[in-house]
């Protein structure tokens, strides 16, 4: 398989190029999704924030509240670290599952994570693909789609990775600054350039089997 990391800054649209790599034939592991999927009620990941945090981050059916558990870490670094040692190892594990399902094929595997750079969540991959605005843009956007106020949205992306750090680890740059027509033009291009890199290698592929061996 080729072994493609693909991540962005919230409010660049990397969904957008995610779902449209998927569309073209790219395998995507969503981390997002893989959050919400070891978060369902009664996981082991919900039952130990729970024990850590308290009840009060469970709904009375169990579902967590995760404005709750965003209330509690959002200015407290340690709960914030106590929570990555939770949820981080699980979702790791089930994204490694995931993408070695397809070792022995050829398929363009995207692992699609926002923390790609985070030193907590990195996986080694032939190539990164970041999607990419500035600041404002971003902030713009998420005012517009996802309803925060301007002073949130500023904070939830001074939290994340700098512009600048997220470019210099790219191997391509999709610039979502533009039009749609710009952006296809630019999937385009990237998908044909996937399909030319080399397989993922054993040292690349050592470390999944790994994060398999260590899941909780």
């Amino acid at each position: 398989m080729i072994l493609v990391g693909l991540t962005g800054g919230i409010g660049a649209g990397k969904s957008t190029v995610s779902a449209a790599l998927a569309a073209r034939g790219a395998v995507v592991v969503d981390a997002d999704a893989i959050v919400h999927e070891v978060q369902r009620p009664g996981m082991p990941v919900v039952l130990a924030m729970a024990e850590r945090f308290g009840a009060e981050v469970l709904g009375a059916d169990g579902a967590l509240d995760r404005a709750a558990v965003a209330k509690i870490v959002f200015h407290d670094p340690t709960a914030l670290k106590d929570l990555n040692k939770i949820v981080h190892p699980a979702v790791n594990a089930e994204i490694a599952r995931q993408a070695l399902s397809y070792r022995d094929t050829d398929r363009v595997v995207v692992l699609d994570i926002p923390l790609l750079l985070d030193s907590e969540r990195r996986h080694d991959v032939g190539a990164i693909v970041v999607v990419d605005c500035p600041v404002e843009v971003a902030v713009e956007r998420i005012v517009r789609f996802r309803g925060m106020s301007e002073d949130d949205a500023r904070a939830r992306v001074a939290r994340q990775v700098d512009r600048a750090t997220r470019l210099a680890a790219a191997t391509r740059v999709i610039d979502n600054a533009g039009d749609e027509a710009a952006l296809e033009r630019q999937i385009a291009d990237a998908w044909a350039w996937m399909q030319t890199l080399p397989s993922a290698t054993v040292d690349q592929l050592g470390p999944m089997d790994k994060l398999l061996a260590d899941a909780p």
